[in-house]
Order: C-alpha cells, then structure tokens, then sequence
C-alpha cells in the first residue's frame, strides 16, 4: 500500500474541508464532513486520519477515546515511517482522557507511551529537497537561505523530506527562473520534525517534513515526480498569500 501522505486524496480533503468548517464556526457541518471522511476510509491510513478528526468533535469524554483509540489501533497496524511521528500526539491525547475519567493508572500509562515516541526522527529516507538550484552530486545545501513563503524571512535551516511531492511542491515555489530539480540528499548532521507543519493540522508529522542546522549533501537527483499544473500552482501560491501565520524559523 503506497501512503504517502497525498493532499489530494479524498478523505484527506474531506479532512480538510472539515477542518475549515470547524474554523468558521460551522461545527456541525464539520462533524459531518469528518463523518463522511469515516464512512469513505477504505484502508488504515484513511481511517487513522479521519478517526483522528472525528474524536476531536466529540463532547462525550468516552465517545472521544473511543475514536482516538482507533485511529492509534489504525496507524500502529501500518508500523511505517509515514505515522509513527503521530504516535506520540495520540498517546497524550489518549492520556489527556483517561485524566477526565479519573483513570490515572491509564493516563499515566499513555503519558509514557507518549514520552516513548518523542524525540529524534527515526526516519531513513530517501530524502529530497526541491528546488531550482542547478547543483551536482557532492555539493552541500546549507542554513541561511531566504523563505520560499516569507521573502523577508531568511532561514536558520535548511529544510528536506521523505515525501517527493512535497519536495516537488518545494521546488515549484522556489524563487528563480530555472528547472525545478528534486536532489536527493542526506543529512550530515541531527535533524528533528519541522514544526511549522508537525502536529498542525494532522496528527505528527505526516509529509515526512524535516530541518537541520546542519548541510544536506546531494547524493542523486530525482527526475520523476507528479509536477504541479499551472492551475494548482497558482491555488498554492493564492493561499500562501492569504496565510498570515508566522513561520517558527
């Protein structure tokens, strides 16, 4: 089963629209929607994802452990890189229950679950950076570049992941008039989650997106990916200029 996280798969954007539902205050509307994401969910991945939405609706305390500990049971029978980092936000999510109902062995329990998954990815790639860069095999990508999002913002890392597309889509909204390339690199030194997507609006880190303060070498480079048309491109570019949240840099 391929699951890689994909922005366009159904119950993802049903996941979506939910969640932009739920921000403009049309709960019930969004519970419906994370509902249907359910009822549409036709393996692990989908279902982990959509459980995962549909607990955060719920008011009963027992309804919402329920789905939580579902969507865990979901993602720990795909054991893959692509859901542990949500491991550990389930956990605590779980343990944060098991307080309301005054079960503190359980709750104590998941808390150390959640302790357990923390820390350093274990991810082992292959790793790719987007960009449009004209680079070759041996040359180190390095911290202090300027923001594909936020021109005026210069990065204190550089970042990569383990999902092509999102390298694509990286390499699609660099600056600069040349060939977007996805190089395969590897990283030098530690890196750690980025957390300007890591538990934002999935659970973990489901891209697989990644930053160190270290250099990346390029070990390859990638000539196959799903390449933005024009008309998806500018939706991203549309939607990065209506964001107005800060990047933690």
């Amino acid at each position: 089963m391929n699951i890689k996280f994909d922005p366009n798969n159904n119950v993802i954007k049903l996941c979506v629209m939910g969640m932009s539902l739920e921000e403009s205050g049309n709960t019930e509307e969004a519970n419906t929607m994370f509902l249907k994401a359910w009822n549409e969910a036709a393996d692990d991945y989908e279902k982990f994802i959509a459980a995962y939405h549909f607990a955060r609706q719920q008011k009963n305390i027992t309804d919402k452990l329920k789905w939580l500990e579902l969507s865990l049971q979901c993602a720990l029978n795909i054991n893959d890189d692509n859901v542990k980092s949500a491991y550990s936000t389930l956990y605590v999510n779980i343990s944060k229950c098991y307080e309301e109902l005054h079960d503190s062995d359980q709750a104590k329990r998941n808390y150390e679950l959640s302790e357990l998954y923390k820390g350093v990815p274990s991810d082992k790639g292959p790793f790719y950076h987007g960009t449009k860069a004209d680079l070759k095999v041996g040359d180190l990508l390095t911290a202090g570049g300027i923001s594909n999002y936020k021109p005026e913002l210069q990065m204190n890392h550089i970042y990569f992941t383990a999902n092509i597309n999102g390298a694509g889509l990286a390499a699609a909204l660099a600056k600069g008039e040349g060939t977007e390339r996805i190089y395969i690199i590897e990283p030098t030194g530690e890196f750690e989650n980025d957390p300007n997507v890591t538990d934002k609006k999935f659970p973990g880190n489901l891209t697989r997106s990644y930053r160190s303060k270290e250099p990346l070498r390029i070990i390859g480079e990638e000539t196959e990916w799903n390449k933005l048309t024009t008309t998806q491109l500018s939706k991203w570019r549309e939607n990065l200029a209506k964001n107005k949240g800060n990047i933690i840099n």
